[in-house]
């Protein structure tokens, strides 16, 4: 992963917990890298000893940590370093949704080794979507759940999430039933 998921780690970790708490998750972790720098790569296993560190010291679960990663990563990371890009992937949440594999073919152009997941829109009303997440990453569904939590933020509307099919139960990929409230136009 590139170095930007390590610092947006960080970034999380001193914003919610201060400093002391990111140098004890960086011991635990075994992670001597004093400035990750964005657009430089490190392998996938510091970014899930940091997450599995910040468990620990944090004394939360997994899922906690991560769903609070990915709501931070789309409310600040992503503001921060794709700001044009968010604001051009769509005007409102399905619309952004579904134009993700055209947000990460934009992003994968600024960081040409990104392996990203692919999403892909199913059985879209005006309220409710399927979105179905393709990744060789384990473990990163809360991930996803968080992301949403803050695209539902981002976009100034209430979200469900719930997880209809799951790669760690067996099916192929996940699968997320994603709920807003539509506006009501008077």
């Amino acid at each position: 992963m590139y170095g930007m998921v390590n610092k947006a780690v960080e970034d999380m970790v001193c914003m919610h917990h201060g400093e002391r708490a990111w140098e004890q998750i960086k011991t635990k972790a075994g992670v001597d890298v004093e400035v990750f720098m964005s657009n430089e790569g490190y392998p996938d296993e510091i970014t899930y000893r940091l997450v599995a560190a910040a468990c620990d010291v944090l004394e939360l679960p997994a899922d906690t940590v991560l769903e609070g990663f990915g709501e931070h990563w789309v409310l600040h990371t992503a503001q921060e370093g794709y700001g044009g890009l968010m604001q051009a992937a769509g005007k409102s949440l399905p619309e952004f949704l579904k134009n993700l594999p055209n947000f990460h073919s934009r992003v994968s152009m600024i960081y040409p080794k990104l392996e990203p997941p692919r999403f892909q829109c199913s059985d879209i009303t005006a309220e409710s979507l399927s979105l179905h997440y393709h990744t060789h990453r384990p473990g990163l569904t809360s991930f996803v759940i968080g992301l949403l939590h803050g695209l539902g933020k981002m976009f100034k509307v209430p979200v469900k999430v719930l997880l209809a099919e799951s790669k760690a139960k067996g099916a192929d990929h996940d699968v997320f039933n994603v709920q807003w409230t539509a506006s009501r136009k008077p």
